[in-house]
């Protein structure tokens, strides 16, 4: 299992780990010792490196780098944004070492060249307090504009390694070496796109010690989920494996319930039926037969059909009108387990209510209208968002987006490290909803189903992705390989 802290958790992990017998130098030095490792590995072939450092731990782990580095044979240069003698602490002792060893330490000027193989980001760490200010910003921006990799200790500087946030500018690395345990900046919001590859060393802290605090979350990981899936008994039948209803389809959006229907199929859904208006049936049961296609032109005539369903999936292709809130007003009413996305969650913004029997599944728009707030104050922080989502609404919410978090009433929030940017188009919710909705009708709880099917849809988007590439992929793309993921023995 690997676990999410903020910023404060570590710093209180550190805390403990130096009062348990551990000196902060010591500390250091592992840091150090496994971002030169890394340095070692991904670019064995480097003819210079240079390490740009601020002041804290996070420059004092570059100055330990750069001294094993040099010790190594390898051209070292360290730009000094903050100058070795305003360093303190543990920080000024590894600056002090790194002189003693004869590295060459530049304090930084703006005229300096940056010509290198790979360049060490040490400006801020977990420290990083507030929007950036001068001379940081143009130093970062200058930095990127650089054609040369970049190495980001910790939390690539200007990234909020809490929330994700950009405070004014921030390095985009290509490896990231974070230590202790993985910040939920990392991983969510602008994370992924500025840290590149992720490396975790623990420093070697012991398990009774992290025991000791609660993470903020946690990965869902593809080795525990395989053994959600036990092979079917051989006198099955489809009765056993769920009727999912997938209501929606407004006029012109007759596809979006389609595509979720199918997705609840190929996840292995024992029937799904879909309510649409009835100029859509025929498209519906052409293109894929399988689907129990119904014609809803009143709302009335949805309650029949609720009657012989288990799980109900509301919202793709729904639309807002008075035909769209009066099928609302009846899945509202039903006893069923039910999944609301799309229209139905904007619906739902109108008239909030709470149910402890339903997974929401909004996207960051979709969120701030739940919440009542801007777009942009609610991914200011998407941990603590969804904590608010899922505290007014109850149930399971699924707050979509770079670095998809899932939370249930009681339960730790569940980071989705999969899928890509080739995946951000038109359908792929509709998708999503219909995996979770299929999962739901096997009889899997509301949190094991939204995180399973958050997971498999992102996966599924990764294996098309590595077979044509992100650009060009469309939401049905992602289809073919649900199936393998969810027979995986």
């Amino acid at each position: 299992m690997t676990l999410l802290y903020d910023s404060r958790q570590i710093r209180k992990i550190e805390q403990w780990v130096i009062a348990a017998g551990t000196e902060e130098y010591q500390l250091m030095e592992r840091a150090g010792r496994f971002v030169f490792s890394i340095l070692q590995q991904r670019w064995p072939d480097a003819q210079k490196i240079i390490f740009c450092t601020g002041k804290g731990n996070n420059a004092g782990d570059a100055y330990v780098a750069a001294r094993l580095a040099h010790e190594h044979g390898l051209p070292v240069v360290i730009y000094a944004v903050t100058p070795c003698d305003q360093l303190k602490g543990s920080s000024a002792k590894a600056a002090l070492a790194c002189r003693k060893a004869g590295v060459s330490i530049i304090d930084y000027h703006p005229e300096l060249s940056f010509d290198s193989d790979v360049l060490v980001d040490a400006l801020f760490g977990i420290g990083l307090n507030g929007v950036l200010e001068e001379p940081y910003v143009s130093l970062i921006n200058l930095i990127n504009d650089q054609n040369i990799d970049i190495l980001a200790i910790d939390v690539p500087s200007g990234l909020n390694a809490d929330t994700g946030c950009i405070e004014g500018a921030a390095i985009d690395a290509d490896v990231t070496v974070t230590f202790i345990g993985y910040k939920p900046g990392l991983v969510t919001l602008k994370g992924p796109s500025r840290c590149g590859e992720v490396i975790l060393n623990t420093l070697d802290v012991p398990m009774e010690i992290l025991n000791k605090i609660e993470p903020i979350a946690e990965f869902t990981e593809w080795e525990r989920i395989q053994k959600v899936f036990p092979r079917r008994m051989r006198d099955a039948h489809k009765g056993d494996y769920g009727h999912v209803l997938v209501i929606g389809g407004d006029y012109g959006m007759g596809g979006a319930v389609r595509m979720a229907a199918e997705g609840a199929l190929r996840v292995g859904a024992g029937l799904v039926s879909v309510a649409t208006r009835p100029e859509h049936v025929p498209v519906v049961s052409s293109s894929r037969p399988e689907i129990m296609c119904h014609q809803v032109g009143e709302p009335c005539e949805l309650i029949p059909l609720l009657e012989k369903v288990s799980v109900i999936v509301i919202g793709p292709g729904l639309g807002r009108t008075a035909w769209a809130e009066g099928l609302m007003q009846l899945v509202l009413e039903a006893p069923h387990p039910k999944l609301l996305d799309a229209d139905a969650l904007n619906l739902l913004s109108q008239r909030p209510s709470y149910s402890d029997r339903w997974v929401l599944t909004p996207h960051p728009g979709e969120s701030a209208r739940l919440l009542h707030c801007s777009c942009q104050e609610l991914q200011l922080d998407r941990f603590d968002s969804l904590r608010e989502l899922q505290k007014k609404y109850g149930g399971v919410v699924v707050l979509k987006g770079a670095g998809t978090l899932v939370k249930g009433k009681a339960d730790r929030i569940k980071v989705c490290r999969a899928g890509n940017p080739g995946m951000a188009t038109g359908g792929m919710g509709d998708i999503l909803s219909g995996i979770i909705g299929g999962l739901m009708a096997q009889g899997l709880d509301l949190l094991t189903a939204a995180e399973i099917g958050v997971y498999v849809h992102a996966r599924a988007g990764d294996l098309a992705v590595a077979e044509g590439g992100e650009r060009g992929l469309l939401a049905t793309d992602v289809l073919a390989y649900l199936r393998p993921l969810v027979n995986p023995n």
